[in-house]
């Protein structure tokens, strides 16, 4: 008899015991609603930038890095063609290779702008690989460069982030035009592309 009382306490310690670890659950503990690990997809509406390398003419590649599939709005202060070869709402075939696929695709001009247009190379802040001409960047894009056409050669920082790692960058100017330039809607490669910006004039045709 005194060995089966002392047991019945320590099978009953036992048991709170248990219960006691099983109750003290993560139920209120962050840990218990958030993944030890997580994975990152882009964000919808966004192409992956390593199928567009080429269509840059971006040597040094945009691999890892993402193009917005909408463009959105232009800068302030843009000044509109008011006579342009493509009027706004007019089909047209791109001939330029920015993106894959974009080369030979049928798009829709949304906007039409007098300004300076500019290749640039520059090394993206999210330490991807240096990017060699770039096309294309607007003056107004340009941080506190005033209105003058930039000679070629000339730094200036980047405050257009159409590529990941572009916004803040220091460039350098490859190239430029003072072409009328075009924002376009366009669909390639089963991808729509709203207000891409930019194409200038010598990379479109009309619509055939």
């Amino acid at each position: 008899m005194t060995r089966t009382t002392m047991l019945i306490p320590a099978t009953l310690i036992a048991a709170t015991l248990a219960l006691s670890a099983c109750t003290d659950n993560t139920e209120d503990s962050p840990a218990a609603s958030i993944p030890a690990t997580s994975t990152s997809t882009p964000e919808t509406g966004t192409a992956d930038a390593s199928q567009s390398q080429s269509a840059h003419g971006d040597q040094g590649g945009h691999d890892g890095m993402e193009h917005p599939a909408d463009g959105g709005p232009v800068p302030e202060g843009m000044a509109q063609s008011t006579d342009p070869t493509y009027p706004v709402g007019t089909e047209v075939t791109l001939t330029a290779d920015h993106m894959e696929g974009m080369n030979g695709a049928t798009a829709t001009i949304v906007g039409a702008y007098n300004t300076y247009t500019y290749a640039i190379n520059y090394t993206p802040t999210d330490g991807n690989d240096p990017v060699l001409d770039h096309k294309w960047v607007v003056q107004e894009e340009l941080k506190d460069v005033g209105g003058d056409r930039l000679d070629d050669g000339t730094e200036v920082t980047v405050t257009a982030n159409h590529m990941q790692g572009m916004g803040g960058t220091t460039a350098t100017i490859a190239s430029s035009t003072d072409e009328t330039v075009y924002v376009v809607d366009y669909e390639a490669d089963g991808m729509t592309m709203t207000n891409h910006k930019w194409v200038v004039e010598s990379e479109i045709r009309p619509a055939s």
